[in-house]
């Protein structure tokens, strides 16, 4: 079995039944219970038109269940409007299943599952194992969200900025369980590049092919975090960082910058620079002033004071950081760098471990703890040449 071609056909025949007239949750189960189907018959007798086939079968499905219910007289009407035997339509209709799974209606963590499951192609189990919850947990997630979009039906454009926003959340939640988020981020995102005209769904993949080609390098073989400036850039993906430039550029010439347009010129002046050395912090501050502008995004104000530093001094980016909110999360881990950048090294220490017990996860406050540890022990080596004989 082809899985890849599975989970590729799987969203425009779930759309070719809504476009029909099937509600989004009895349409959904009825295309998972054809791939079910598919499962079992395709091994020992493929068919030609692989898509004509789950099309068929999963309108079939749906009428089996549609005759169950109070509706049935209404709904078997539809049976005439099964599809005819031969190739399937060539028509996409992903676009459309994209902009319900982003239903304004749900929340973001919903859109997200409900995307991956619709469009993605992927089963809950693996939804939940990528999100380390409940398998259980997941299916109520999705049963509630398909819920929520049933009879929604498509008669005005939908929201690209809240589509891509819920790519966006997919790939920030990168690689966990046994599903690849960062690389179903992608392969998502290219098919919506490919559906749209829009800029900003070009800036976004360019955004995160710039970031997933850096990430052989971003932890050590004891999986504990690299920072930037310290990862071994031997290890980028060249072709990754060539093609999503070259979509940058193309994106950046259309004069309709958006957020992830500017935040991938940031992503692509870290991967233009041989070493950390070389790396353009004026250009990267003035693409996070236009960040700044665009969004209001109190994170754009925070990396825009680590870039500061960087390009100023670190005097300048503590000057800059003073302005943000110090509650956000990460201000005092950029506060500690700095600090240790400017020489306080009692200082940065003491922040450090203040940011450590903060820290989201395991591995950034394992790598905050190693910052304070290695500072105190410089401290104490100094104390101890002041100290001696």
């Amino acid at each position: 079995m082809d899985e890849a071609l599975l989970r590729s056909l799987t969203p425009g025949v779930l759309t070719a039944l809504v476009r029909r007239g099937a509600d989004f949750a009895a349409a959904e189960d009825a295309v998972q219970d054809a791939l079910v189907e598919a499962l079992r018959v395709w091994p020992a007798d493929p068919p030609r038109d692989a898509k004509g086939w789950l099309l068929t079968a999963a309108w079939r499905k749906f009428l089996d269940a549609a005759r169950s219910d109070a509706a049935r007289r209404r709904r078997e009407d539809r049976a005439g409007e099964e599809p005819a035997p031969g190739p399937a339509p060539a028509a996409d209709d992903t676009l459309r299943l994209y902009f319900l799974c982003a239903h304004p209606s749900l929340t973001p963590s919903s859109a997200v599952a409900l995307t991956l499951r619709a469009v993605g192609g992927l089963t809950t189990r693996q939804i939940a194992r990528a999100y380390l919850v409940p398998e259980a947990t997941m299916a109520q997630r999705i049963s509630r969200a398909k819920r929520t979009v049933s009879g929604v039906r498509f008669d005005r454009p939908g929201d690209v900025a809240t589509v891509l926003r819920v790519l966006y959340l997919v790939f920030n939640e990168g690689y966990s369980g046994d599903v690849d988020l960062a690389a179903e981020a992608i392969r998502l995102t290219r098919q919506l590049a490919a559906r749209t005209d829009h800029p900003e769904a070009a800036g976004l993949l360019a955004l995160m092919l710039l970031h997933h080609a850096r990430r052989a390098a971003r932890t050590a073989s004891d999986g504990s975090l690299v920072p930037l400036a310290e990862q071994d850039r031997g290890l980028w993906d060249t072709v990754l960082i060539a093609e999503g430039t070259g979509i940058l550029q193309a994106a950046l010439a259309r004069d309709r910058l958006g957020e992830y347009q500017a935040q991938a010129a940031v992503a692509a002046l870290h991967a233009d620079a041989r070493t950390a050395a070389e790396t353009d912090w004026v250009q990267i501050v003035e693409w996070y002033d236009e960040l700044a502008r665009l969004t209001g995004s109190p994170v754009v104000l925070l990396n825009r004071a680590v870039a500061v530093g960087e390009a100023d001094g670190p005097r300048a980016g503590l000057a800059a950081l003073s302005a943000v909110d110090d509650s956000l999360p990460r201000h005092t881990a950029v506060a500690a760098y700095l600090h240790e950048r400017d020489g306080d090294l009692a200082g940065a220490a003491r922040l450090y471990a203040e940011a450590a017990r903060r820290a989201p996860n395991v591995a950034e406050r394992d790598h905050l703890t190693r910052r304070a540890a290695r500072l105190n022990t410089r401290l104490r080596e100094a104390r101890g040449r002041t100290d001696g004989p």
